[in-house]
Order: C-alpha cells, then sequence, then structure tokens
C-alpha cells in the first residue's frame, strides 16, 4: 500500500499549484483521501479531503474557496488545486487515507 504525493514547488504569493496523491495497493474508488500541511514549527493540519464513492468534499476554512480537491478513480488519484497561494499556504502537504500516509511534498510560497 502506498501513497505518493508530488507536485509541490516554490510559486509566488497570487500563484497556483495543482499536487497530486497517486495511491496503489487498495481498493481506491471506496476511500476517503486527505490532504494535511505541516508548516515549520506548527501542528500537522487539516486542508481537505473527497470521500469514495459519493466525492463529497471538505474544506479547511483558510483555504475554502481557493482550494479544490478532485479525484480521478481511473487513475487511482486525487488532486488539491490550490490557487490564489498565500505564503501562509507554505509547508509540506501530504495526503492521507485512513492511517496511511505519503512522504509529503513540499509548497513554498513567496511574497
Amino acid at each position: 500500500v502506498q501513497l505518493q504525493a508530488s507536485g509541490g514547488g516554490l510559486v509566488q504569493t497570487g500563484g497556483s499549484l495543482r499536487l497530486s496523491c497517486v495511491v496503489s495497493g487498495f481498493a481506491f474508488d471506496y476511500v476517503a483521501i486527505g490532504w494535511f500541511r505541516q508548516a515549520p514549527g506548527k501542528e500537522r493540519e487539516g486542508v481537505s479531503c473527497i470521500s469514495g464513492s459519493d466525492g463529497i468534499t471538505y474544506y479547511a476554512d483558510s483555504v475554502k474557496g481557493r482550494f479544490t480537491i478532485a479525484r480521478d478513480n481511473a487513475k487511482n488519484t486525487v488532486f488539491l488545486e490550490m490557487d490564489s497561494l498565500k505564503s501562509e499556504d507554505t509547508a509540506v502537504y501530504y495526503c492521507s487515507a485512513g492511517t496511511l500516509w505519503g512522504q509529503g511534498t513540499l509548497v513554498t510560497v513567496s511574497s
């Protein structure tokens, strides 16, 4: 079982990035996938998640209206489209399925 996050990078304030989380090793279609982030010196926090078969989404207030989560079940992939990025979005972003975690991808937003 593996979750592989990618797509992080350096972007200016107001810019956009799209993160991907490719999942392998279990029945992806029925599993909720979440994105979390951890900024330097802070605790890990939930950003967004999407349910399995019905695609219900959740967003933290801090990203609502700027981030969009989506899943492509044919590709076992969950995406996190991040627009209007702010410096406070700088963090390592992780995808998760239950107690399973990917390795994280670094997003740095420069002002």
